[in-house]
């Protein structure tokens, strides 16, 4: 890994929609193909992508009990406890109606309504992952949406993953289909014949998926458009180097464009970190896919003070960042912007992607400077209440019509004084 000062040009953005246009004119005409043919749109473009000539969309009961039969019991313990630390942490994020009154008699509040369906894509293939499927269903569950309609591309022998069969059932998932894709998001946000259009897409996915995401965006709400991965790791002289530079590699072996960062105020440390990055790299089943994140995004910069070191974090604004330093929770105030936050050495990136309950969904290419993880507030609405008493209005009335009409808008203010004249 390159080794520079702070003030050497810092950038890590790489966004996911940069020369883009070829696969967005195709993201337009599957969407629009879907809209039109529906079902037979979903069988046809499967074939075509996938691979796979389905008989059905829908995943059946005997399909999830077959996956069950297929995955180790203790996998399966293993994914039911992460799914139980999931809702626990999301629980805490419940937030409940309220309602006020002064003493005039007026009433205002807040109504709390959680969505009525969301569809959550779930990619296939080489990058089919449980954990994904929990951290997306788990706060959706938790939230009081009712339809949870998950979406995942086939194999070529037309079945989903086993492990994220049994996660997508743990979860409680209510309904699972077989198509992926633009055309899987075109379903969820329009409809076919058997698949209902849902209010929210959530879920990761490649180029196209990401693309179709922005595209329905407006008939529909999503998450967000996620990028390549992110690690920032913020280490002194205390950190062991064959622990950062395996940190740094979890997010590497990730994908090509991931990008993986240490910020340091000990030389000694940079140096032992990029020797073990390239010793580690060498012994990973994915070290071409790592090798090339590497290569291009990786990047270790040497800071002259520790509020230098912090002040370059939250330039970069990481979707992970790992403080690896003597009493990390002193930091903690001074970082501003970063997805989620792993403190002290023991509380490795991995510990949060998959077990320890935080959502592992967070915003990526520097979007943590205004954006959060996925959270409950994601799955539900917000109604204000407003109930006006008589003597309110006859108190404010006329200041309510007086500012209508500083707007121009007359109706506006004769709709109130009617009410004053009535009363």
């Amino acid at each position: 890994m390159k080794i520079l000062k702070v003030n050497e040009n810092i950038n890590i953005k790489r966004s996911v929609e940069n020369g883009t246009e070829s696969q967005r004119q195709i993201v337009k005409e599957i969407i629009a193909k879907v809209k039109s043919d529906e079902d037979n749109a979903l069988f046809e473009l499967t074939a075509k992508f996938d691979g796979c000539r389905l008989n059905s969309l829908l995943v059946s009961k005997e399909e999830i009990k077959e996956a069950y039969g297929l995955v180790d019991k203790n996998l399966v313990a293993i994914i039911r406890e992460a799914a139980e630390n999931i809702s626990i942490y999301h629980e805490k994020q419940v937030r409940n109606s309220w309602l006020t009154t002064d003493e005039s008699g007026t009433i205002l509040g807040q109504k709390i309504t959680p969505l009525d369906s969301v569809g959550v894509y779930v990619p296939g293939g080489t990058a089919a992952y449980p954990s994904s499927v929990l951290m997306n269903v788990m706060p959706a569950k938790v939230a009081g949406v009712e339809r949870i309609v998950m979406v995942s591309p086939p194999g070529s022998d037309g079945k989903l993953p086993a492990a994220v069969l049994v996660a997508a059932q743990e979860a409680g998932v209510t309904e699972i289909y077989k198509v992926g894709g633009a055309q899987a998001v075109a379903a969820l946000a329009y409809g076919t014949e058997v698949i209902r259009p849902v209010d929210k897409i959530v879920g990761p996915g490649n180029i196209y998926v990401a693309l179709a995401k922005r595209e329905v965006y407006g008939d529909v709400d999503i998450d967000m458009i996620a990028g390549p991965s992110e690690i920032g790791i913020l280490a002194d002289e205390t950190a062991k180097a064959n622990e950062v530079a395996a940190d740094l590699l979890s997010q590497a072996e990730h994908d090509a464009l991931a990008s993986s960062v240490l910020v340091t105020t000990s030389e000694q440390l940079a140096e032992e970190v990029a020797s073990e990055v390239e010793k580690q790299l060498a012994e990973l089943p994915r070290k071409e896919i790592a090798g090339q994140s590497i290569e291009s995004h990786g990047v270790i910069y040497l800071a002259e003070t520790t509020e230098e070191a912090i002040e370059t974090m939250n330039r970069i604004a990481p979707e992970h960042l790992e403080v690896v330093t003597k009493n990390p929770l002193e930091l903690l105030g001074k970082i501003r912007h970063a997805g989620a936050i792993f403190l002290g050495r023991f509380s490795s990136e991995p510990v949060g992607d998959y077990f320890a309950g935080p959502n592992h969904v967070l915003p990526t290419n520097g979007t943590a400077r205004f954006s959060s993880p996925l959270n409950i507030d994601d799955f539900q609405k917000k109604s204000s209440i407003i109930m006006y008493s008589e003597q309110a209005l006859k108190e404010n009335g006329e200041k309510i019509a007086a500012f209508a009409r500083l707007e121009g808008l007359e109706a506006h203010a004769r709709a109130v004084e009617a009410r004053l004249k009535n009363s």
